[in-house]
């Protein structure tokens, strides 16, 4: 017989998510996103961060002041977008902790990803997140709120 206690397909792209969200440096928020093909296939993963020749030791990342973060990183959608180094994007499923932006939402639309698959929704009612699913609807983007079977996925490195 064969196991029965293996993770979806949501659950492993999202545990992927997660775990790219693990490389962000930022303190305050770190977010991952997996773009998936109709095949179960990851195209492209991505977390928050600065652009490439950017260093997180001299950029700044307060959240307040003149100079912020806000200036500089490039969120984990768009950073999975580019990531894709110019594979069809066309159909794709985008998994990402947090819900995506406006400015994000504009890049999902124009890559031709068809489903977005979100953790939590964090910042619904700030008008960057009413004006991108405003937009995402428009698109006729599917929105699929994540529900696991599990609370926990459990990597060890060192099994004895």
């Amino acid at each position: 017989m064969k196991r029965k206690d293996y993770i979806s397909w949501d659950e492993y792209f999202m545990g992927v998510s997660l775990l790219a969200a693990k490389r962000s440096k930022d303190p305050n928020t770190q977010v991952g996103a997996c773009i998936v093909d109709k095949n179960n296939i990851i195209l492209s993963t991505g977390y928050n961060g600065f652009p490439y020749g950017c260093s997180d030791d001299v950029y700044p990342w307060e959240r307040d002041g003149d100079d912020t973060k806000y200036n500089y990183v490039v969120h984990a959608e768009l950073n999975a977008i580019l990531n894709a180094r110019g594979k069809d994007l066309n159909g794709a499923r985008l998994y990402v902790d947090l819900f995506p932006c406006n400015e994000c939402a504009k890049a999902i639309i124009q890559s031709g990803i068809s489903e977005i698959v979100y953790l939590y929704d964090k910042y619904a009612d700030t008008p960057a997140t009413i004006a991108s699913k405003k937009m995402l609807a428009s698109a006729g983007i599917k929105l699929r709120k994540f529900e696991a079977g599990t609370d926990s996925i459990t990597l060890v490195f060192n099994p004895r």
